[in-house]
């Protein structure tokens, strides 16, 4: 299953070189996959089986710079490593197609004792 979530660079996500700083392409990332979530009702289930989708892994690799006003989007898949859903998140420049990140993310859900729980088939369908 594929997605795409689209953003603009906002300037209070620069850092002193002008360019967004790096601990915020995390929160592109998760903003994609909270729109997943959405889009799928996910975030429903959770709520009716007390379930929560934690972050047990997260990893960034920076190709290039982005700066104010940059079109990006935030191509991502998901993938089941039992127990782990991977989120594999490709960032890219929407004007010129060029990568700006990749980033890997691996969450597990888990119920509100903490305790982990299979990863439905539905979520990847």
């Amino acid at each position: 299953m594929a997605h795409e979530y689209r953003l603009t660079v906002r300037g209070y996500e620069l850092d002193s070189f002008g360019h967004v700083n790096n601990a915020v392409y995390f929160n592109y990332c998760e903003q994609a996959r909270w729109e997943i979530l959405r889009t799928r009702d996910l975030f429903d289930y959770f709520l009716k089986n007390r379930l929560i989708l934690v972050v047990a892994e997260a990893r960034i690799r920076y190709a290039r710079e982005a700066k104010v006003f940059d079109e990006l989007a935030v191509h991502t898949d998901m993938a089941r490593e039992a127990p782990y859903l991977v989120f594999d998140h490709t960032i890219k420049n929407r004007d010129t197609g060029e990568v700006v990140a990749r980033g890997t993310i691996k969450t597990l859900l888990v119920d509100h004792d903490r305790i982990p729980h299979d990863i439905p088939d539905f979520f990847l369908g």
